[in-house]
């Protein structure tokens, strides 16, 4: 195994077990041991990319993820994510990533892909892009449906993080892989990807210990939480992404 890659698996090992995370994880035989893959998975919390590489890591694959290009900008994170063969991806430029990705597809790796793009403050599925679907067809290899249940009671946008010991459960399921033609309409299996994962969410969810009290903003208003409705949480990020602009703006004035 490449060493970065391993040195970070094996931190990333000892802080699941400072955490005391109780992971379940099924539907491992549903992973290819060879060949390409666009590990499509769900966004709930920052260390989403961590749980579902472990997945990979079970049966002996390496996740090449697509990651925001600002991660690599950071001292630290950035050498790594190098290290790792993770892939940059420029929001606002994205062909360069996709040729990345495409090219690692077809030498047979798996590119792991948020398809809602950013984390989910609803804790539902958002809508997804059709870039991993379009990855899949292009290196003409399957569609991969990875769901984490339970990742945002670690760490997750706008709430403070949990990196003590705390003994979370938190559930990862592997779907059976959707192959993409080269004549599939991309938007359909985009939105079977996206059902498939829902239905991967509902068993998991209805699998998961009650729900702590002190923690029900962290759980979907449709599960008895009190997080944001997904209509609510797009007008957060929309206020958000105006602000931002606005802020870029002042500095460049």
């Amino acid at each position: 195994m490449e060493p970065v890659y391993r040195s970070v698996i094996g931190v990333a090992r000892g802080l699941f077990a400072v955490q005391g995370l109780k992971i379940t994880m099924s539907g491992l035989e549903n992973v290819p041991r060879h060949g390409g893959a666009v590990m499509a998975i769900n966004h709930t919390g920052y260390f989403d990319f961590t749980y579902a590489g472990l997945v990979g890591v079970k049966v002996g694959r390496l996740v090449r993820f697509m990651a925001k290009q600002s991660i690599w900008s950071n001292p630290v994170a950035g050498p790594l994510m190098t290290g790792m063969k993770h892939i940059p991806v420029d929001r606002e430029a994205g062909t360069e990533s996709f040729a990345t990705a495409l090219k690692a597809l077809r030498h047979g790796e798996v590119v792991g892909v948020f398809p809602e793009a950013t984390i989910s403050r609803s804790f539902e599925l958002k809508d997804f892009k059709s870039g991993a679907a379009r990855l899949a067809q292009e290196a003409g290899v399957p569609l991969l449906p990875v769901t984490i249940w339970g990742s945002q009671r670690v760490w997750t946008k706008g709430h403070p993080k949990r990196m003590g010991r705390h003994g979370f459960p938190l559930r990862i399921s592997v779907g059976a892989p959707i192959p993409v033609a080269p004549g599939d309409d991309v938007a359909e299996v985009t939105s079977r990807m996206k059902a498939a994962m829902q239905a991967q969410l509902d068993v998991d969810q209805a699998a998961y210990p009650a729900w702590p009290n002190a923690e029900k903003h962290l759980l979907p208003s449709r599960l008895g939480g009190t997080a944001p409705t997904l209509k609510e949480a797009d007008e957060l990020e929309r206020v958000e992404r105006a602000e931002r602009v606005r802020a870029l703006r002042r500095r460049s004035s």
